[in-house]
């Protein structure tokens, strides 16, 4: 509803009630809108000085910018090369490595492995098969050793849980095979793994043995 005055100026809107008719929203005056104290926006964006403008001109016309990468690009190319040309060279390596498995022997040739399955019964990815018979001596040695290495976490358990350390992982890394088969390590491969590696498996073993 509109309301006028007694000057016959507009004042304003209000919104009624449909059955009391009584004002529900009052509206301002019309005239309020175009009142003449209302804040006038601000130019707050910031002029860019003439030192500025000058930097970035010598910049552009002189190649500053260029000449400090070549000058960056000579002082990194004096300092010692931290790349090796791998694998004709081939970087430090932990002791505490987990590499490729590897099933030990004693100095006297015999298997270090007493089929105690402790490493079978720990591994988590169930990755081991062991099974065992009884030698003619009384003790009792492995008939079959085989580890999935597709399956294989590398979590090292078997070597903690193993009390002869029988069962290792070796430092060996670079074992890539083009087929799955050539993972499925069995009892003889095991076996080559720790007498090619024993002198490397032995010295790391020495060098941890306050820490197991």
């Amino acid at each position: 509803m509109l309301a006028l005055s007694r000057s016959g100026r507009l004042l304003g809107a209000r919104a009624l009630h449909p059955l009391s008719c009584s004002p529900l929203i009052a509206t301002p005056p019309l005239e309020a809108s175009f009142s003449s104290n209302s804040p006038v926006p601000q130019d707050n964006t910031k002029k860019t000085s003439v030192s500025t403008i000058m930097d970035n001109a010598s910049g552009v016309f002189f190649l500053t910018e260029m000449m400090r990468a070549l000058w960056l690009t000579g002082e990194v190319f004096m300092q010692p090369k931290v790349t090796i040309n791998y694998p004709y060279e081939k970087g430090y390596l932990s002791p505490r490595f987990r590499g490729e498995h590897a099933l030990r022997r004693y100095p006297s040739g015999d298997e270090r492995c007493i089929a105690c399955k402790l490493c079978e019964a720990v591994c988590p990815a169930q990755a081991i098969t062991i099974d065992t018979e009884e030698r003619a001596d009384g003790a009792r040695r492995t008939t079959r050793y085989d580890i999935d290495m597709t399956k294989c976490i590398y979590c090292g358990y078997c070597q903690e849980a193993c009390p002869v350390d029988a069962i290792v992982e070796g430092p060996n890394f670079e074992y890539a095979t083009e087929s799955r088969e050539e993972l499925l390590y069995d009892k003889e491969k095991l076996l080559a793994n720790g007498d090619r590696w024993e002198k490397a498996i032995a010295k790391n073993l020495a060098s941890e043995h306050l820490y197991r």
